[in-house]
Protein backbone atom coordinates (compact mmCIF):
# COMPACT_ATOMS: atom_id res chain seq x y z
CA UNK A 1 0.00 0.00 0.00
CA UNK A 2 1.20 3.88 -0.91
CA UNK A 3 1.81 5.83 1.77
CA UNK A 4 -0.24 9.09 2.65
CA UNK A 5 2.71 11.77 1.36
CA UNK A 6 0.75 14.41 3.55
CA UNK A 7 0.22 12.67 6.67
CA UNK A 8 3.51 13.47 7.52
CA UNK A 9 3.07 17.16 7.13
CA UNK A 10 6.55 18.14 4.92
CA UNK A 11 5.53 21.98 4.81
CA UNK A 12 6.14 22.36 8.07
CA UNK A 13 9.99 22.47 7.37
CA UNK A 14 8.72 25.45 6.11
CA UNK A 15 7.52 27.29 9.15
CA UNK A 16 9.73 30.73 10.27
CA UNK A 17 11.64 28.76 13.28
CA UNK A 18 9.30 30.27 16.08
CA UNK A 19 5.35 30.12 14.05
CA UNK A 20 3.84 27.33 16.20
CA UNK A 21 2.99 24.37 14.36
CA UNK A 22 -1.01 24.47 15.83
CA UNK A 23 -2.96 26.92 17.00
CA UNK A 24 -3.68 27.53 21.12
CA UNK A 25 -6.92 29.71 20.57
CA UNK A 26 -6.95 32.79 23.46
CA UNK A 27 -10.55 33.29 22.30
CA UNK A 28 -13.42 30.61 22.03
CA UNK A 29 -15.81 32.86 20.27
CA UNK A 30 -15.44 36.72 18.43
CA UNK A 31 -17.84 38.47 20.98
CA UNK A 32 -15.22 37.41 23.69
CA UNK A 33 -12.30 38.63 21.41
CA UNK A 34 -14.01 42.07 21.44
CA UNK A 35 -14.37 42.10 24.96
CA UNK A 36 -11.11 41.81 25.68
CA UNK A 37 -10.09 44.49 23.11
CA UNK A 38 -12.38 47.19 24.51
CA UNK A 39 -11.09 46.19 28.53
CA UNK A 40 -7.57 46.40 26.93
CA UNK A 41 -7.30 48.09 24.27
CA UNK A 42 -10.19 50.68 24.57
CA UNK A 43 -9.03 53.79 23.60
CA UNK A 44 -7.25 52.52 20.26
CA UNK A 45 -8.17 53.16 17.31
CA UNK A 46 -10.76 49.95 15.58
CA UNK A 47 -11.82 51.36 12.35
CA UNK A 48 -10.53 54.66 10.29
CA UNK A 49 -13.13 55.67 7.95
CA UNK A 50 -12.44 58.43 6.26
CA UNK A 51 -12.09 61.82 8.42
CA UNK A 52 -13.80 60.25 11.64
CA UNK A 53 -12.06 56.95 13.43
CA UNK A 54 -13.88 54.47 15.98
CA UNK A 55 -12.38 53.38 18.94
CA UNK A 56 -12.83 50.01 20.46
CA UNK A 57 -14.70 51.19 23.07
CA UNK A 58 -16.80 53.58 20.74
CA UNK A 59 -17.56 50.71 18.77
CA UNK A 60 -18.76 48.94 21.25
CA UNK A 61 -21.39 51.50 22.78
CA UNK A 62 -22.63 51.77 18.98
CA UNK A 63 -22.85 48.34 18.69
CA UNK A 64 -24.71 47.99 22.03
CA UNK A 65 -27.25 50.82 21.21
CA UNK A 66 -28.32 49.02 17.38
CA UNK A 67 -28.03 45.44 19.76
CA UNK A 68 -30.63 47.34 21.76
CA UNK A 69 -32.78 48.72 18.92
CA UNK A 70 -32.73 45.22 17.47
CA UNK A 71 -33.81 43.35 20.34
CA UNK A 72 -36.88 45.86 20.99
CA UNK A 73 -37.59 44.81 17.37
CA UNK A 74 -38.11 41.64 17.63
CA UNK A 75 -34.13 40.07 17.10
CA UNK A 76 -32.95 37.35 19.23
CA UNK A 77 -30.62 34.47 19.39
CA UNK A 78 -30.55 32.56 16.03
CA UNK A 79 -32.08 34.88 14.36
CA UNK A 80 -30.34 35.98 10.65
CA UNK A 81 -29.66 39.89 10.38
CA UNK A 82 -28.82 40.23 6.60
CA UNK A 83 -26.14 43.17 6.25
CA UNK A 84 -26.04 44.49 2.64
CA UNK A 85 -23.49 46.96 2.73
CA UNK A 86 -20.08 48.37 1.42
CA UNK A 87 -16.34 48.65 3.62
CA UNK A 88 -18.45 51.19 5.67
CA UNK A 89 -18.34 51.22 9.42
CA UNK A 90 -22.01 50.47 10.19
CA UNK A 91 -21.00 46.95 8.78
CA UNK A 92 -19.05 46.24 11.90
CA UNK A 93 -21.00 47.76 13.87
CA UNK A 94 -24.33 45.59 12.70
CA UNK A 95 -21.85 42.44 12.67
CA UNK A 96 -21.06 42.71 16.22
CA UNK A 97 -24.56 43.66 17.27
CA UNK A 98 -25.71 40.82 15.79
CA UNK A 99 -23.29 38.73 18.15
CA UNK A 100 -24.28 40.33 20.90
CA UNK A 101 -28.00 39.03 20.70
CA UNK A 102 -26.65 35.72 19.76
CA UNK A 103 -27.91 36.28 16.18
CA UNK A 104 -26.24 35.35 13.13
CA UNK A 105 -24.92 38.01 10.76
CA UNK A 106 -25.18 37.51 6.88
CA UNK A 107 -23.73 39.47 4.75
CA UNK A 108 -24.98 40.24 1.03
CA UNK A 109 -23.86 41.27 -1.90
CA UNK A 110 -24.70 45.57 -2.39
CA UNK A 111 -23.96 44.58 -6.53
CA UNK A 112 -26.91 42.07 -6.46
CA UNK A 113 -30.23 42.83 -8.46
CA UNK A 114 -33.82 42.13 -6.57
CA UNK A 115 -34.08 38.44 -7.96
CA UNK A 116 -30.90 37.43 -6.42
CA UNK A 117 -31.67 39.03 -2.87
CA UNK A 118 -35.31 37.59 -2.70
CA UNK A 119 -33.39 33.94 -3.33
CA UNK A 120 -30.90 34.62 -0.26
CA UNK A 121 -34.13 35.89 1.54
CA UNK A 122 -36.18 33.41 1.02
CA UNK A 123 -33.03 30.83 2.28
CA UNK A 124 -32.12 32.72 5.30
CA UNK A 125 -35.72 34.51 6.35
CA UNK A 126 -34.06 37.51 8.46
CA UNK A 127 -35.60 39.62 11.15
CA UNK A 128 -33.93 42.68 10.39
CA UNK A 129 -31.81 43.52 6.96
CA UNK A 130 -29.36 47.01 6.67
CA UNK A 131 -28.49 48.29 3.70
CA UNK A 132 -27.06 51.34 1.64
CA UNK A 133 -30.02 54.20 0.71
CA UNK A 134 -29.26 53.92 -3.05
CA UNK A 135 -30.31 50.28 -2.47
CA UNK A 136 -32.56 50.35 -0.57
CA UNK A 137 -35.98 50.30 -3.45
CA UNK A 138 -33.60 47.24 -4.25
CA UNK A 139 -34.20 45.46 -1.09
CA UNK A 140 -37.67 46.21 -0.70
CA UNK A 141 -38.27 44.71 -4.30
CA UNK A 142 -36.35 41.55 -2.93
CA UNK A 143 -38.32 41.74 0.65
CA UNK A 144 -41.50 41.50 -1.35
CA UNK A 145 -40.55 39.01 -3.61
CA UNK A 146 -39.48 36.70 -1.09
CA UNK A 147 -42.59 37.27 1.02
CA UNK A 148 -40.39 38.58 3.80
CA UNK A 149 -41.83 41.23 6.50
CA UNK A 150 -38.88 43.10 8.84
CA UNK A 151 -37.83 46.21 9.23
CA UNK A 152 -34.94 47.47 7.10
CA UNK A 153 -32.84 50.35 7.86
CA UNK A 154 -30.64 52.25 5.42
CA UNK A 155 -26.99 53.90 6.08
CA UNK A 156 -25.76 56.85 3.06
CA UNK A 157 -23.79 55.54 0.68
CA UNK A 158 -20.40 57.54 2.27
CA UNK A 159 -21.24 55.80 5.20
CA UNK A 160 -21.94 59.44 7.51
CA UNK A 161 -24.29 59.17 10.29
CA UNK A 162 -27.38 61.27 9.93
CA UNK A 163 -29.95 60.25 13.10
CA UNK A 164 -32.73 62.84 11.31
CA UNK A 165 -33.01 60.34 8.34
CA UNK A 166 -35.89 58.44 9.41
CA UNK A 167 -35.73 54.81 8.77
CA UNK A 168 -32.47 55.25 9.11
CA UNK A 169 -29.47 52.82 10.81
CA UNK A 170 -28.26 56.20 12.69
CA UNK A 171 -32.05 56.84 13.75
CA UNK A 172 -31.91 53.64 14.95
CA UNK A 173 -29.08 54.00 17.23
CA UNK A 174 -30.01 57.37 18.35
CA UNK A 175 -33.20 55.73 20.05
CA UNK A 176 -30.73 54.88 23.24
CA UNK A 177 -32.68 51.38 23.65
CA UNK A 178 -31.43 49.86 26.37
CA UNK A 179 -28.30 47.40 25.66
CA UNK A 180 -29.58 43.68 25.53
CA UNK A 181 -28.23 41.60 28.68
CA UNK A 182 -25.02 40.34 28.31
CA UNK A 183 -24.78 36.89 26.85
CA UNK A 184 -22.28 34.35 27.08
CA UNK A 185 -21.64 32.93 23.23
CA UNK A 186 -20.76 29.29 23.12
CA UNK A 187 -17.94 28.17 20.47
CA UNK A 188 -20.43 26.08 18.31
CA UNK A 189 -22.50 28.62 17.99
CA UNK A 190 -23.16 30.14 14.37
CA UNK A 191 -20.95 33.20 13.67
CA UNK A 192 -21.36 34.27 10.57
CA UNK A 193 -23.47 32.22 7.31
CA UNK A 194 -22.23 33.47 3.91
CA UNK A 195 -23.44 32.60 0.58
CA UNK A 196 -20.94 31.69 -1.56
CA UNK A 197 -20.35 34.11 -4.93
CA UNK A 198 -22.50 31.28 -7.32
CA UNK A 199 -19.43 32.10 -9.86
CA UNK A 200 -19.64 27.78 -10.15
CA UNK A 201 -23.29 27.44 -9.22
CA UNK A 202 -26.09 28.30 -6.96
CA UNK A 203 -25.21 30.40 -3.96
CA UNK A 204 -25.31 28.13 -0.78
CA UNK A 205 -24.98 29.61 2.87
CA UNK A 206 -21.74 28.60 4.14
CA UNK A 207 -22.24 28.00 8.41
CA UNK A 208 -19.13 29.07 10.15
CA UNK A 209 -19.02 29.28 13.72
CA UNK A 210 -17.67 30.99 16.48
CA UNK A 211 -14.90 29.08 17.38
CA UNK A 212 -13.65 28.95 13.23
CA UNK A 213 -13.58 32.37 12.67
CA UNK A 214 -11.72 33.21 16.24
CA UNK A 215 -9.44 30.28 15.41
CA UNK A 216 -8.58 31.47 11.65
CA UNK A 217 -8.40 35.15 12.85
CA UNK A 218 -5.74 34.25 15.41
CA UNK A 219 -3.88 31.83 13.15
CA UNK A 220 -4.01 34.75 10.31
CA UNK A 221 -2.55 37.10 13.03
CA UNK A 222 -0.01 35.39 13.85
CA UNK A 223 1.68 34.32 10.43
CA UNK A 224 1.08 37.75 8.85
CA UNK A 225 2.21 39.50 11.87
CA UNK A 226 -0.64 41.54 13.03
CA UNK A 227 -0.98 43.29 15.98
CA UNK A 228 -1.83 46.31 18.01
CA UNK A 229 0.08 48.77 16.14
CA UNK A 230 -0.86 47.09 12.80
CA UNK A 231 -2.45 49.44 10.45
CA UNK A 232 -4.87 46.36 8.05
CA UNK A 233 -6.12 48.42 4.85
CA UNK A 234 -9.68 46.97 3.69
CA UNK A 235 -8.92 46.69 0.29
CA UNK A 236 -11.45 43.07 0.14
CA UNK A 237 -15.15 43.96 0.53
CA UNK A 238 -16.20 43.02 3.94
CA UNK A 239 -19.33 40.81 2.60
CA UNK A 240 -16.95 38.41 0.81
CA UNK A 241 -15.26 36.12 3.59
CA UNK A 242 -11.67 37.44 3.00
CA UNK A 243 -12.44 40.57 4.22
CA UNK A 244 -14.98 39.61 6.32
CA UNK A 245 -11.85 37.67 8.54
CA UNK A 246 -8.86 38.63 7.19
CA UNK A 247 -10.19 42.98 7.87
CA UNK A 248 -12.73 42.41 10.21
CA UNK A 249 -12.24 39.82 13.20
CA UNK A 250 -8.89 39.50 12.39
CA UNK A 251 -8.13 43.00 13.70
CA UNK A 252 -10.64 42.42 16.11
CA UNK A 253 -8.74 39.48 17.78
CA UNK A 254 -5.41 41.34 17.26
CA UNK A 255 -6.65 44.60 18.95
CA UNK A 256 -5.21 46.18 15.06
CA UNK A 257 -6.71 49.20 13.83
CA UNK A 258 -9.07 48.47 10.21
CA UNK A 259 -9.09 51.10 7.94
CA UNK A 260 -12.23 51.76 5.45
CA UNK A 261 -12.55 53.12 2.33
CA UNK A 262 -16.10 52.22 0.55
CA UNK A 263 -16.20 50.44 -2.00
CA UNK A 264 -12.88 49.67 -3.99
CA UNK A 265 -11.92 52.18 -6.16
CA UNK A 266 -8.32 52.53 -7.12
CA UNK A 267 -7.66 56.64 -6.89
CA UNK A 268 -9.97 56.46 -3.47
CA UNK A 269 -7.49 53.08 -2.52
CA UNK A 270 -4.40 55.40 -3.41
CA UNK A 271 -5.57 58.03 -1.49
CA UNK A 272 -6.16 56.29 1.45
CA UNK A 273 -2.91 54.70 1.24
CA UNK A 274 -0.82 57.96 1.17
CA UNK A 275 -3.11 59.67 4.02
CA UNK A 276 -3.07 56.79 6.79
CA UNK A 277 0.02 54.86 5.86
CA UNK A 278 -1.07 50.93 6.27
CA UNK A 279 1.16 47.70 6.85
CA UNK A 280 -0.90 45.30 5.59
CA UNK A 281 -3.65 44.13 3.29
CA UNK A 282 -4.99 41.53 1.02
CA UNK A 283 -7.09 41.54 -2.05
CA UNK A 284 -7.87 40.09 -5.76
CA UNK A 285 -4.79 40.68 -8.09
CA UNK A 286 -7.43 42.88 -9.58
CA UNK A 287 -7.21 45.58 -7.28
CA UNK A 288 -3.43 45.46 -7.05
CA UNK A 289 -3.40 45.15 -11.33
CA UNK A 290 -5.87 48.26 -11.10
CA UNK A 291 -3.10 50.17 -8.51
CA UNK A 292 0.02 49.19 -10.44
CA UNK A 293 -2.17 50.80 -13.21
CA UNK A 294 -2.57 54.10 -11.90
CA UNK A 295 0.03 57.06 -13.52
CA UNK A 296 1.55 58.31 -10.77
CA UNK A 297 2.08 55.02 -8.69
CA UNK A 298 5.29 54.31 -7.22
CA UNK A 299 6.99 52.22 -4.48
CA UNK A 300 7.10 54.96 -2.38
CA UNK A 301 3.34 54.98 -1.46
CA UNK A 302 3.38 51.38 -0.76
CA UNK A 303 6.68 51.57 1.76
CA UNK A 304 4.83 51.73 5.13
CA UNK A 305 3.84 47.80 4.10
CA UNK A 306 5.10 44.89 5.64
CA UNK A 307 3.40 42.62 3.17
CA UNK A 308 0.89 42.97 0.46
CA UNK A 309 -1.60 39.43 -0.23
CA UNK A 310 -3.43 38.11 -3.18
CA UNK A 311 -6.18 35.89 -2.51
CA UNK A 312 -9.20 34.85 -4.95
CA UNK A 313 -7.47 33.86 -8.02
CA UNK A 314 -3.77 32.59 -8.77
CA UNK A 315 -1.28 35.34 -10.29
CA UNK A 316 0.44 34.97 -13.50
CA UNK A 317 4.59 35.15 -12.24
CA UNK A 318 4.93 37.34 -14.99
CA UNK A 319 1.74 39.51 -13.82
CA UNK A 320 3.38 39.44 -10.25
CA UNK A 321 6.62 40.68 -11.30
CA UNK A 322 4.70 43.62 -13.39
CA UNK A 323 2.91 44.59 -10.46
CA UNK A 324 6.09 44.29 -8.19
CA UNK A 325 8.08 46.65 -10.52
CA UNK A 326 4.84 49.61 -9.85
CA UNK A 327 4.31 49.02 -6.13
CA UNK A 328 7.65 47.61 -4.78
CA UNK A 329 6.06 44.50 -3.33
CA UNK A 330 5.76 41.00 -4.37
CA UNK A 331 2.15 39.76 -3.42
CA UNK A 332 2.10 36.58 -1.62
CA UNK A 333 -0.71 34.33 -3.26
CA UNK A 334 -2.95 33.00 -0.52
CA UNK A 335 -5.50 30.22 -0.86
CA UNK A 336 -9.13 29.57 1.07
CA UNK A 337 -12.41 29.13 0.51
CA UNK A 338 -15.69 30.44 2.25
CA UNK A 339 -16.16 27.35 3.64
CA UNK A 340 -12.93 27.04 5.55
CA UNK A 341 -13.32 30.95 6.81
CA UNK A 342 -11.02 32.43 3.92
CA UNK A 343 -6.93 31.34 4.51
CA UNK A 344 -6.03 28.00 4.46
CA UNK A 345 -2.61 28.32 2.57
CA UNK A 346 0.00 30.89 2.60
CA UNK A 347 3.33 31.65 2.38
CA UNK A 348 5.35 31.85 4.77
CA UNK A 349 7.28 35.26 6.29
CA UNK A 350 11.10 35.37 4.80
CA UNK A 351 10.49 33.02 1.92
CA UNK A 352 9.59 34.13 -1.48
CA UNK A 353 6.60 32.03 -3.44
CA UNK A 354 8.19 29.40 -5.76
CA UNK A 355 7.24 28.74 -9.38
CA UNK A 356 6.70 25.06 -10.50
CA UNK A 357 9.41 24.82 -13.27
CA UNK A 358 7.18 21.90 -14.81
CA UNK A 359 3.53 24.26 -15.19
CA UNK A 360 5.06 27.94 -14.69
CA UNK A 361 2.77 27.99 -11.67
CA UNK A 362 3.09 30.31 -8.69
CA UNK A 363 2.93 28.38 -5.72
CA UNK A 364 -0.36 29.43 -3.14
CA UNK A 365 1.81 28.61 -0.31
CA UNK A 366 1.65 26.29 2.16
CA UNK A 367 -0.67 24.50 4.68
CA UNK A 368 -0.89 27.65 7.87
CA UNK A 369 -1.06 27.37 11.11
CA UNK A 370 -3.55 24.52 12.55
CA UNK A 371 -4.15 23.63 9.07
CA UNK A 372 -3.86 20.03 6.99
CA UNK A 373 -4.05 19.65 3.63
CA UNK A 374 -3.75 16.99 0.97
CA UNK A 375 -4.16 16.12 -2.73
CA UNK A 376 -6.45 13.42 -3.70
CA UNK A 377 -7.07 11.68 -6.87
CA UNK A 378 -10.37 10.73 -8.92
CA UNK A 379 -10.68 7.20 -6.79
CA UNK A 380 -10.41 8.97 -3.40
CA UNK A 381 -6.70 8.27 -2.39
CA UNK A 382 -4.37 10.68 -1.61
CA UNK A 383 -2.52 11.26 -4.90
CA UNK A 384 1.29 11.22 -5.23
CA UNK A 385 3.72 13.86 -4.82
CA UNK A 386 4.02 16.34 -7.50
CA UNK A 387 0.71 14.44 -9.00
CA UNK A 388 -2.35 16.66 -9.71
CA UNK A 389 -6.10 16.16 -7.67
CA UNK A 390 -8.75 17.32 -5.54
CA UNK A 391 -7.24 19.58 -2.62
CA UNK A 392 -9.30 18.60 0.59
CA UNK A 393 -8.50 20.49 3.67
CA UNK A 394 -8.92 19.83 7.61
CA UNK A 395 -9.04 22.45 10.44
CA UNK A 396 -10.64 24.72 13.02
CA UNK A 397 -12.15 27.02 10.49
CA UNK A 398 -13.72 24.74 8.21
CA UNK A 399 -17.73 25.09 8.34
CA UNK A 400 -20.27 23.64 9.65
CA UNK A 401 -22.06 23.03 7.14
CA UNK A 402 -24.47 24.49 4.07
CA UNK A 403 -27.41 26.05 5.41
CA UNK A 404 -31.14 24.09 4.53
CA UNK A 405 -28.87 22.18 2.34
CA UNK A 406 -28.11 18.59 3.89
CA UNK A 407 -26.81 16.93 0.43
CA UNK A 408 -24.93 19.40 -0.44
CA UNK A 409 -22.76 19.25 3.12
CA UNK A 410 -23.18 15.60 2.88
CA UNK A 411 -21.09 15.71 -0.63
CA UNK A 412 -18.56 18.61 0.61
CA UNK A 413 -17.76 17.61 4.12
CA UNK A 414 -15.68 14.00 4.46
CA UNK A 415 -14.49 13.04 7.86
CA UNK A 416 -13.88 16.82 8.57
CA UNK A 417 -11.96 17.55 5.39
CA UNK A 418 -13.47 20.11 3.32
CA UNK A 419 -13.48 18.77 -0.56
CA UNK A 420 -12.26 21.97 -2.52
CA UNK A 421 -13.58 21.04 -6.11
CA UNK A 422 -10.46 23.07 -7.48
CA UNK A 423 -7.87 21.26 -8.44
CA UNK A 424 -4.04 21.51 -7.26
CA UNK A 425 -0.38 19.35 -6.56
CA UNK A 426 2.08 19.52 -3.74
CA UNK A 427 6.04 19.30 -4.66
CA UNK A 428 8.44 17.33 -2.58
CA UNK A 429 9.16 19.97 -0.53
CA UNK A 430 5.00 20.86 0.81
CA UNK A 431 4.62 23.87 -1.28
CA UNK A 432 1.02 23.75 -3.11
CA UNK A 433 0.20 25.21 -6.39
CA UNK A 434 -3.56 25.88 -7.60
CA UNK A 435 -3.97 24.23 -11.19
CA UNK A 436 -7.45 25.24 -11.76
CA UNK A 437 -11.13 24.59 -10.78
CA UNK A 438 -12.34 21.27 -11.56
CA UNK A 439 -15.31 22.59 -13.64
CA UNK A 440 -13.24 25.06 -15.57
CA UNK A 441 -11.62 22.03 -17.40
CA UNK A 442 -11.55 22.10 -21.15
CA UNK A 443 -11.50 18.96 -22.93
CA UNK A 444 -10.09 19.92 -26.83
CA UNK A 445 -10.03 17.11 -28.91
CA UNK A 446 -9.65 14.70 -25.92
CA UNK A 447 -7.04 16.65 -24.29
CA UNK A 448 -7.46 18.39 -21.21
CA UNK A 449 -6.37 22.33 -21.05
CA UNK A 450 -6.47 24.20 -17.87
CA UNK A 451 -7.65 27.47 -18.41
CA UNK A 452 -4.92 29.14 -15.83
CA UNK A 453 -2.02 27.56 -17.62
CA UNK A 454 -3.31 29.63 -20.79
CA UNK A 455 -4.16 32.37 -19.24
CA UNK A 456 -0.30 32.91 -17.52
CA UNK A 457 1.03 32.50 -21.19
CA UNK A 458 -0.89 35.66 -21.79
CA UNK A 459 0.00 37.66 -19.14
CA UNK A 460 3.51 37.37 -19.97
CA UNK A 461 2.74 39.31 -22.96
CA UNK A 462 3.50 43.07 -22.25
CA UNK A 463 0.50 44.14 -23.50
CA UNK A 464 -1.90 42.09 -21.97
CA UNK A 465 -3.46 43.67 -18.59
CA UNK A 466 -5.82 40.53 -18.01
CA UNK A 467 -6.78 37.49 -19.59
CA UNK A 468 -9.54 34.89 -18.73
CA UNK A 469 -10.12 31.17 -20.85
CA UNK A 470 -13.04 29.48 -21.51
CA UNK A 471 -14.01 26.37 -23.24
CA UNK A 472 -17.27 26.72 -25.80
CA UNK A 473 -19.03 23.99 -27.54
CA UNK A 474 -17.35 22.47 -30.58
CA UNK A 475 -18.90 19.80 -33.37
CA UNK A 476 -15.27 18.28 -33.90
CA UNK A 477 -12.77 19.05 -30.58
CA UNK A 478 -15.89 18.71 -28.45
CA UNK A 479 -14.63 21.71 -27.51
CA UNK A 480 -12.74 25.23 -28.45
CA UNK A 481 -10.09 27.15 -26.76
CA UNK A 482 -11.19 30.89 -26.06
CA UNK A 483 -9.38 33.48 -24.63
CA UNK A 484 -10.94 37.39 -23.66
CA UNK A 485 -8.50 39.81 -22.79
CA UNK A 486 -8.14 43.64 -22.36
CA UNK A 487 -5.06 45.31 -22.68
CA UNK A 488 -2.65 47.63 -20.80
CA UNK A 489 -3.16 51.33 -21.09
CA UNK A 490 -1.44 52.66 -24.32
CA UNK A 491 -0.92 49.06 -25.33
CA UNK A 492 -1.30 47.62 -28.69
CA UNK A 493 -1.74 43.95 -29.48
CA UNK A 494 -4.41 42.16 -32.19
CA UNK A 495 -5.83 38.32 -32.22
CA UNK A 496 -2.97 37.20 -34.61
CA UNK A 497 -0.18 38.90 -32.70
CA UNK A 498 -1.34 37.60 -29.38
CA UNK A 499 -2.07 33.68 -30.87
CA UNK A 500 1.23 33.67 -32.20
CA UNK A 501 2.78 34.46 -28.51
CA UNK A 502 0.41 31.25 -27.69
CA UNK A 503 1.84 29.45 -30.37
CA UNK A 504 5.41 30.45 -28.73
CA UNK A 505 4.61 29.20 -25.62
CA UNK A 506 1.96 26.56 -25.44
CA UNK A 507 1.53 23.02 -26.66
CA UNK A 508 -0.68 23.20 -29.85
CA UNK A 509 -3.88 21.60 -28.27
CA UNK A 510 -3.78 24.34 -26.00
CA UNK A 511 -3.50 27.48 -27.98
CA UNK A 512 -6.74 29.45 -28.46
CA UNK A 513 -8.65 29.29 -31.52
CA UNK A 514 -10.30 32.52 -31.02
CA UNK A 515 -8.91 35.42 -28.93
CA UNK A 516 -11.81 38.43 -27.58
CA UNK A 517 -9.84 41.82 -26.98
CA UNK A 518 -12.15 43.77 -24.47
CA UNK A 519 -11.87 46.82 -22.53
CA UNK A 520 -13.21 45.33 -19.40
CA UNK A 521 -13.83 41.55 -18.41
CA UNK A 522 -16.50 41.07 -15.84
CA UNK A 523 -16.07 40.59 -12.73
CA UNK A 524 -18.01 39.80 -9.58
CA UNK A 525 -17.87 42.66 -6.65
CA UNK A 526 -14.79 41.13 -4.65
CA UNK A 527 -12.92 41.13 -7.96
CA UNK A 528 -12.70 37.71 -9.63
CA UNK A 529 -13.15 37.46 -13.42
CA UNK A 530 -16.32 35.35 -14.06
CA UNK A 531 -15.13 33.01 -16.57
CA UNK A 532 -18.74 31.77 -16.02
CA UNK A 533 -20.16 34.93 -17.69
CA UNK A 534 -17.86 34.63 -20.40
CA UNK A 535 -18.44 30.98 -20.75
CA UNK A 536 -22.19 31.52 -21.06
CA UNK A 537 -21.60 34.09 -23.71
CA UNK A 538 -19.55 31.63 -26.07
CA UNK A 539 -22.39 28.64 -25.53
CA UNK A 540 -24.84 31.46 -26.39
CA UNK A 541 -22.72 32.42 -29.57
CA UNK A 542 -22.16 28.82 -30.58
CA UNK A 543 -25.74 28.19 -30.79
CA UNK A 544 -26.64 31.00 -32.36
CA UNK A 545 -24.09 29.39 -35.04
CA UNK A 546 -25.36 26.25 -35.42
CA UNK A 547 -29.28 27.76 -35.69
CA UNK A 548 -28.25 29.54 -38.69
CA UNK A 549 -26.14 27.12 -40.49
CA UNK A 550 -29.63 25.02 -39.58
CA UNK A 551 -31.06 27.55 -41.53
CA UNK A 552 -29.16 27.74 -44.05
CA UNK A 553 -29.47 24.36 -45.02
CA UNK A 554 -33.35 24.09 -44.66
Amino acid sequence: MTANPYAAKPWLSLFPERQPHEISPEFNDMLSALRTAVATAGDQIAIRFSSSNLSYAELDAASDRLAGWAAAHGVSRGDRIVIILQNVPAFAIATIAAWKLGAIPVPGNPMYRAAEIARQLDDSRPTLLICHDSHADTVREAIAIAGDDCPLLTVPDDGRDDPSIAGSFAAAMAENAPAPPAITIASDELGLMLYTSGTTGAPKAAMLNHAALASNSEAMALWYGIDPQSRILGIAPLFHITGFVAHLTMAIVARASLILFGRFDPARAIETIRRERPTWTIGAVTAFNALASLPDISPADFASFHRVDSGGAPIAPALRQSIADRIGHKLYSAYGMTETASVTHSGPIGRDLPVDPESGALSVGIPYIGTEAMIVDDTGKPAPVGEAGEIWMRGPQVMVGYWNKPAETKAALHDGWMRSGDVGFMDAAGWFYLVDRKKDCIIASGFKVWPREVEDALHAHPAVREAAVVGAPDAYRGETVIAHVSLRAGSIADEAELIAHCRENLAAYKVPRIIRIAGELPKTATGKIQRNVLREAEIETARAADSEKAQAAG
